[in-house]
């Protein structure tokens, strides 16, 4: 018998696997009060080993890791916002979003590139590593499902449906990893 798992179905057991993390974490730690939600803490922390177990491309991980370095930035920029820190409020709200996203892209990166995750010059697209170029492509992804998110609020007057805010940036990231799992082979070639 072979045993060996095809593709299609290491991606489905890795989506469970990492959907069923969230309710384990959430009713573990109900009360406790989190700056990052625990679905990301649980996707950072085992989702690029298991990943790398199920075969899915580097620049797949990226996408969602630059969408999660923006989610952070976010949340990070909210509790901030919500905290009374004096030297906080003097600096320039742009600033201080550069500097927020520059710490967790350097989070991020640092030790996968101590690992040798990052810098393989074989796993690369367009000369880019690409967990970095996936990245790339994440940030805007999750950048253009949250504007899409306003733009639609912004003309309807309200959400449309439960979850919008959620269910948008998630959407677009969907879009953008299987656009670059089904057709991202032509950019090896380039």
């Amino acid at each position: 018998m072979n045993y060996a798992l095809s593709h299609m179905q290491k991606i489905f057991i890795f989506i469970f696997v990492l959907f069923s993390l969230f309710p384990i974490t959430y009713s573990l730690f109900p009360n406790m009060a989190l700056a990052v939600c625990p679905i990301c803490t649980v996707a950072v922390a085992g989702g690029l080993g298991l990943s790398r177990y199920f075969g899915i491309d580097d620049s797949i991980i990226g996408i969602w890791a630059g969408g999660l370095m923006v989610s952070v930035t976010m949340w990070t920029l909210d509790w901030l916002s919500r905290k009374n820190f004096a030297r906080v409020k003097k600096i320039n709200q742009k600033l201080l979003t550069i500097f927020v996203f520059l710490f967790w892209v350097l989070t991020t990166y640092v030790p996968l590139f101590e690992l040798n995750i990052i810098g393989h010059p074989f796993n690369t697209i367009l000369g880019i590593d690409k967990l970095v170029f996936g990245s790339i492509l994440g940030f805007f992804a999750f950048l253009l499902g949250v504007w899409s998110d306003k733009k639609v609020r912004e003309i309807k007057g309200k959400q449309l449906f439960n979850f919008q805010k959620v269910v948008f940036p998630v959407l677009s990231l969907t879009i953008f990893s299987l656009v670059l799992y089904f057709y991202g082979g032509y950019l090896y070639k380039l």
